[in-house]
């Protein structure tokens, strides 16, 4: 396992196999960033003649490697692009990039901007992100420790402050709970169907409790006799056309001394087929991240619990396969929500709402302060805000905090409205309460954050549509790499420590 590690010296001194600096775009040409001035100190005026030879701009997501030949102490220089200015999202994408340009180095100096917790914390979720790889299913593939290196230093002249210590530490929990949420989307759905998937909770909620000092987490799973029990009509409608039953997976986080309590509900449906409205076959493999949401709801509340935020969280991962079946829901079938409520349904792609319906109703019976939302839930917000940047809407103040959150995490997000309109929609149905979906083309988006509002009892919410960025079909990019991303868990978590700030 790499050990980080923080030092305060110079990144030209520094004996590792390689020291990543990173360059910014100046006014009169690229130029090193803080934390290289010692390298650019070294090397004098050659520096700028290198660095044109070599063609280095300092655009951000550039990576150009540099044999020193024993100008300074490392034998290779890796220099990384950061933009104009270097903000912590800058840091981490750069720290990111440098991850996958570094191989079979067992010791790793980072001589990037490291001045201020926020960067130290950048810079090693950066890094450790960036360097993700998922092999478990390649024959020839190599233990993935060999290949990433024992030890990484982080340079910065605040090694010795308490608080660049912490940022540190947490920024390796944040990043374990990242890893994780992208190892259970990256799995293939046939090995990570519902039952499966509530028993990788499980254990992962054991292991995150097991030991002196460890936190306390009670974890429930409702099988469907369970969720048959408790008229949970959402989640067992959406899984009735699958072999493998539907899950109800609760867990409840409460440290002493709380003074908030947050409800994080995350929609699981382990492979989406569309049921009997049949998607296209074309990219429907990567429907296996369709439980995305529910990952990130998961891991970031083993990360809450792990950096002993003093805050209550009960979280709800409602786990079903949407697939064609003799046994699966009709267009035109009428679904009893948990706590009475029916829906008509027009359209079984639309199923992720109706598992979220059971789940925020049980949230809400808990009387949390707020209730975030997490879910790949609608194309319509990937046509709205493309595969990068998540949607999020709901209460105006919990919306702002929840923005505020996603650029301390170096997640983008962007609010989006719910006009009243829209229940207009949502009510249109003849035969039931409210109607699962139409047919007007536009604002499909919204129309599903409205369905969802129908069902946390006025409570402080907000709905994160993470369609998009839940999962990367392209090459890696900055700390993002290929498949699932593990996007929104750093943003509940720094949401989580706000409500702590503010108590």
């Amino acid at each position: 396992m790499t050990s980080y590690t923080l030092r305060n010296a110079s990144p030209a001194k520094t004996k590792a196999d390689a020291v990543v600096v990173g360059v910014l775009q100046g006014a009169d040409g690229p130029e090193l960033a803080d934390g290289g001035e010692e390298v650019a100190k070294t090397y004098g005026r050659k520096l700028r003649p290198l660095l044109s030879t070599l063609g280095v701009s300092g655009k951000a997501g550039e990576v150009v490697k540099v044999p020193t030949g024993g100008a300074v102490a490392t034998p290779l220089l890796v220099l990384v692009g950061l933009g104009k200015e270097a903000t912590p999202a800058d840091v981490r994408r750069g720290a990111g990039a440098a991850a996958r340009a570094v191989t079979n180095a067992a010791s790793v100096a980072l001589a990037l901007p490291a001045a201020t917790p926020e960067l130290v914390r950048a810079v090693v979720e950066g890094y450790r992100l960036g360097g993700y790889t998922f092999t478990t299913y390649k024959k020839d593939a190599k233990d993935p420790k060999q290949g990433t290196p024992a030890d990484v230093v982080v340079l910065t002249p605040a090694a010795r402050r308490k608080e660049v210590t912490t940022a540190l530490e947490e920024a390796q929990v944040v990043a374990d709970a990242v890893v994780a949420t992208r190892d259970w989307v990256n799995t293939p759905p046939g090995d990570l169907r519902p039952p499966a998937f509530a028993d990788a909770v499980v254990a992962a909620t054991k292991a995150a409790t097991k030991g002196r000092g460890a936190p306390k987490i009670e974890v429930t799973v409702h099988d469907e006799a369970s969720l048959a029990e408790l008229g949970c009509g959402g989640i067992l409608g959406v899984g009735a056309g699958s072999d493998a039953p539907p899950r109800l997976v609760e867990l409840t986080y409460s440290p002493r001394g709380a003074k908030h309590h947050l409800a994080l509900v995350g929609k699981g449906i382990t492979f989406d087929s569309g049921g009997l409205s049949i998607k296209p076959a074309q990219n429907m493999h990567e429907m296996k991240s369709d439980m995305a949401g529910a990952a990130a709801v998961v891991q970031a509340t083993l990360a809450i619990a792990a950096l002993g935020l003093p805050i209550r969280v009960s979280t709800f991962a409602p786990m079903a396969e949407n697939m064609v079946s003799g046994s699966a829901t009709r267009p035109g079938d009428v679904l009893r929500i948990y706590g009475g409520t029916t829906v008509e349904i027009l359209n079984t792609d639309a199923e992720g709402r109706l598992v979220l319906a059971d789940a925020l109703v049980r949230a809400t019976e808990r009387q949390p302060d707020t209730i975030l939302d997490v879910a790949t839930l609608t194309g319509h917000m990937v046509v709205a805000l493309g595969d990068k940047v998540s949607g999020v809407m709901g209460s105006e103040d919990v919306v702002r905090d929840v923005l505020d959150a996603a650029v301390a995490a170096g997640e983008d997000f962007w609010p989006m409205p719910i006009p009243e309109h829209m229940r207009e929609r949502i009510t249109s149905s003849k035969i039931a309460d409210l109607a699962q979906h139409d047919w007007i083309r536009w604002g499909g988006g919204l129309y599903a954050a409205a369905f969802l509002r129908e069902f946390t009892a006025g409570l402080s919410w907000a709905h994160l549509d993470i369609a998009g960025p839940s999962f990367a079909s392209g090459g890696p990019s900055g700390h993002v790499t290929s498949g699932g991303t593990g996007v929104a868990v750093a943003t509940l978590v720094d949401y989580a420590r706000s409500l702590v700030a503010k108590s």
